[in-house]
Formats: C-alpha cells, sequence, structure tokens
C-alpha cells in the first residue's frame, strides 16, 4: 500500500478507500460505456471535514484527482485515468431547507429527487431535473450544469445555484456567490466547470413553489418532420411549456417493449410530450393552443393526462427511455448537441440517413423546446467494427449540428467524449483564455486532468501516481 492510501486510510477509515482492481472496477465507467478508465485508488469521504482533509493530502502530494457523483453522467467526465477517484456519494445530507426563502442547503451527494420529496412538504420542489434525477446528484449537477426537460421554462441548474462552499484543489475553502452585492459572478464560472475547478462542499440552491395546475399532453405524428414543426409552431405562438420533449419510433418501440411501457402509440413516427403549468387561470387556453397547434402540423392525435397516475405514466417513458435501450443492445451511446428550433427537421432527417449510412439504429428522444438533441445509438462496445462505425457517425452527427449554427453540448459536458469537437467550435484564443481561467481555480491542473479543453491548447498533468 502507497503512503498515500495510508494517509488516506487514517482520515475517512480503511473501508472507504479501494485500491484493489476488482473493487475499482465499478468506477472505470459512467453511464457513457464507451470510455472505460481505471483510478488507481478511490476514496470516498464521509463528513465535509474529511473531504477537506482529504483534498488538502492529495494536494501536499502533488496527485491529481477526479470528483464523482453517482456516476450517471454521459461525457466521460467522471473517469479517472489511473489517479485518485475522489467519491463524494457518501456526503448526502439536506443542511437545511428553509420555506420562506424558498431555498435548501444541501451536501454534494445529495440525490437530486430526494431533495426534492423533502421540500414537497412546504409546497416546493427542485425544478431542474434530469432524467437521471432519481439517482444523480446535486454535486454533479453543478458540475455539468445539468438540465431536464423541464428546464424549457425553469432554466438548468445554473439558475437555481444561489451560494455554494468549494474545497480548491489547493485544500484552500471558499464561498462562491452570484456577485449580487459587487464583485464577479464566480460562482457561475464555477457551475459547469466540469470538476476541473475544485469540489463542492455544499452548496445552497433556490427551491419552486409547485404549480397550482399541469396539463400534460401526447401528441402522435406519422411523420417525424412534422413533429419538430410543431415544436416551433408552439415556441413561435409564444406559449412557454413546462416542457417539449419529442420521442422517435425507435425509441417508442424501445420503451412500449419494457417494463417502462407508458402507452404511446407504437405505430407512430415520433410523439410529442407537451406540458404548461401555473395558474389555473388561462392554462387551459395554453394547452387547447398547443392541442391545435400540433393538429395543423400533422398530428394525429392529441391525448391530454386525466389524472396524476396518467401524467407520471406519461413521463415514465420519457425519462426512463435511456434505459428502455438496454433491452435494443448491450451499451448506448448518447449525443448532446444544441440546434436552433428552425433547424431540427433538417436535421433528424440527416441524423437518420447518417445512421443508415453506417448501418446503426438512431433512437431520437430529446428536449425539442429547446432544441437540445440526443441521438442515442445502441449499439455492442465490444464489437471493434461495430465501435469504429457509431464513433464515423457520431462525428459526421455533430459536424452536421455545428455547421446548423449549434453547439456540441447543453447539459452533458464536454468531459472526454466531446473533446475532439471543440477545436471545431473554438477558437485556439478562447480556447486559450478558458485554460487562464481554469488557472485561477486550479493553477497546477490537478482536478478532473485531461477534460474538457484539447490538451495541446491546456497543458496538463501527466504523471500518474505508479510513476511518481
Amino acid at each position: 500500500m502507497t503512503a498515500l492510501a495510508t494517509t488516506l486510510e487514517r482520515i475517512v477509515g480503511p473501508t472507504h478507500v479501494l485500491s484493489r482492481p476488482a473493487a475499482l472496477l465499478a468506477y472505470r465507467s459512467d453511464a457513457l460505456p464507451g470510455h472505460r478508465l481505471m483510478p488507481s485508488l478511490a476514496v470516498m469521504p464521509g463528513t465535509r471535514e474529511e473531504l477537506v482533509a482529504v483534498v488538502r493530502a492529495l494536494a501536499a502530494d502533488g496527485t491529481p484527482f477526479v470528483a464523482r457523483g453517482a456516476g450517471t453522467g454521459l461525457s466521460g467526465g467522471a473517469l479517472a485515468d489511473g489517479i485518485v477517484l475522489l467519491g463524494l456519494h457518501r456526503l448526502r445530507r439536506i443542511l437545511a431547507i428553509d420555506p420562506a426563502a424558498r431555498t435548501a442547503t444541501v451536501e454534494p451527494g445529495v440525490v437530486n429527487a430526494t431533495l426534492t420529496r423533502a421540500a414537497a412538504v412546504h409546497g416546493l420542489h427542485y425544478a431542474p431535473d434530469p432524467s437521471s434525477q432519481t439517482a444523480c446528484t446535486i454535486g454533479g449537477n453543478i458540475a455539468e450544469n445539468a438540465g431536464g426537460p423541464h428546464c424549457l421554462k425553469y432554466g438548468v441548474t445554473l439558475n437555481h445555484v444561489r451560494r455554494a462552499t468549494v474545497v480548491l484543489p489547493s485544500g484552500e475553502v471558499v464561498e462562491l456567490d452570484r456577485g449580487d452585492d459587487g464583485g464577479y459572478d464566480l460562482l457561475g464560472a464555477f457551475v459547469g466547470s466540469e470538476g476541473c475547478f475544485g469540489v463542492v462542499v455544499d452548496a445552497t440552491v433556490q427551491l419552486t413553489p409547485d404549480p397550482q395546475q399541469v396539463i400534460t399532453l401526447l401528441a402522435d405524428f406519422l411523420r417525424v418532420r412534422d413533429a419538430a414543426t410543431a415544436t416551433s409552431r408552439i415556441i413561435a405562438a409564444g406559449i412557454v411549456p413546462a416542457a417539449l420533449e419529442l420521442m422517435d419510433q425507435a425509441t417508442i418501440e424501445a420503451v412500449e417493449s419494457s417494463v417502462y411501457a407508458a402507452g404511446y402509440p407504437r405505430d407512430a413516427a415520433a410523439v410529442l410530450l407537451a406540458e404548461v403549468d401555473g395558474p389555473s387561470i388561462g392554462l387551459a387556453d395554453d394547452a387547447r393552443a398547443i392541442e391545435q397547434l400540433c393538429r395543423e402540423a400533422g398530428a394525429r392525435g392529441v391525448r391530454v393526462a386525466t389524472d396524476a397516475g396518467e401524467r407520471a405514466r406519461l413521463w415514465q417513458g420519457r425519462k426512463k427511455a435511456f434505459g428502455a435501450m438496454g433491452r435494443v443492445a448491450p451499451h448506448l451511446v448518447v449525443q448532446d448537441a444544441v440546434v436552433p428550433r428552425t433547424a431540427l427537421a433538417d436535421l433528424l432527417e440527416e441524423i437518420q440517413a447518417i445512421g443508415a449510412a453506417h448501418r446503426l439504429r438512431v433512437c431520437n428522444v430529446f428536449h425539442a423546446g429547446d432544441g437540445n438533441l440526443h441521438p442515442n445509438i445502441p449499439y455492442d462496445a465490444d464489437d471493434p467494427d461495430e465501435s469504429a462505425r457509431v464513433h464515423r457517425a457520431m462525428g459526421e452527427i455533430m459536424a452536421r449540428c455545428i455547421a446548423a449554427g449549434g453547439t456540441i453540448t447543453g447539459e452533458h459536458g464536454v468531459g472526454l467524449d466531446k473533446l475532439a469537437y471543440m477545436e471545431s467550435l473554438f477558437t485556439a484564443e478562447t480556447l486559450d483564455a478558458m485554460c487562464a481561467l481554469r488557472a485561477v481555480f486550479d493553477p497546477e491542473r490537478r482536478a478532473n486532468p485531461g477534460k474538457v479543453v484539447p490538451v495541446r491548447s491546456c497543458r496538463e498533468w501527466h504523471a500518474t501516481a505508479a510513476a511518481r
């Protein structure tokens, strides 16, 4: 056992430091199985004091590390390549809920949905709702600036974090806020930094009042293009739904063949799941307008959920769509481009053509309202030929999204998976500016090395614990 492992055991206890390869296997990938890297060891602090002490011990040793929450990320962002993995899942206390201020202060390992359940007794909820919200953690959401279906109306994680206590890679503990009382918005820089700036010790987040009424609609279409057209027409009409989600036939078939079956019509080319919420007065008018716009765009039918149970069932199909694709193939690659809504119809056809050209099945399920595409390809990552075809197809899809005026991530982050696209989107000067900002928080670049910015643009720490 290394001296560092012994030091870490003294801080967190021997059972919370893992070094045997068999024990580390669970951490070799996140929810995107195409990237597999093994940490040299994993350490799991259980208190704020232990977390700070661990980061300080790593700083004293000059050792790089990767912070990890629940491992539900989809960009390879929480993988440790021969370095220390810092697990935060034991830090799961809700420290305070202030109903009057509509805030909650939580540790980084608190599960997203757990916070909403705790706030529900006060008529409040935590609005950002990634599809993995029953497993993903607030710390991971902050690292990735996670979104979710309801971010169309309520905004992404950045819009809901008010303050954070952070331990920098040097071991210094700092308080970050939005700069509302003067100064820079350092918290805004930290949220979405993908673990490259430091580690959240605790965060104060905004809670949202539960809406007075919710109306959920499901429109089905015989052409994907018509569903995309309906999306643009709804937004153009000045209606801002709480959520507006599109699923194509491949996704519908996967969902309806799984335990998450939601009653989607199997013969539809696409369904559009729309939801409006807010005060009861006028809400039915918005719902009727959405129904009419969908029918004018070519919807075959529009169904309105009649009660909370039916609404939950419709959402279950959407939220569990990624899991349902496990029936199709053992692995899944998920992309995360954002494009102008007006480009959706053409791009969806191009994506299907790219998939067909590479003999791959593409399943689209995404946040249509804000143009956040999620082309998914179920495949066997252990098949070299199929993996190569998937890689080429995803490269072509991302290139088309960039050419259409889009960007490479809306909520999943860059991590490892999208490094190759960064120089297609940003100039060398912009990448240098990103590196300069990172150096303010982590001048030694020991926090999550090798992620977000290409190595040749941002020199990284390359040594490993074994080489020290």
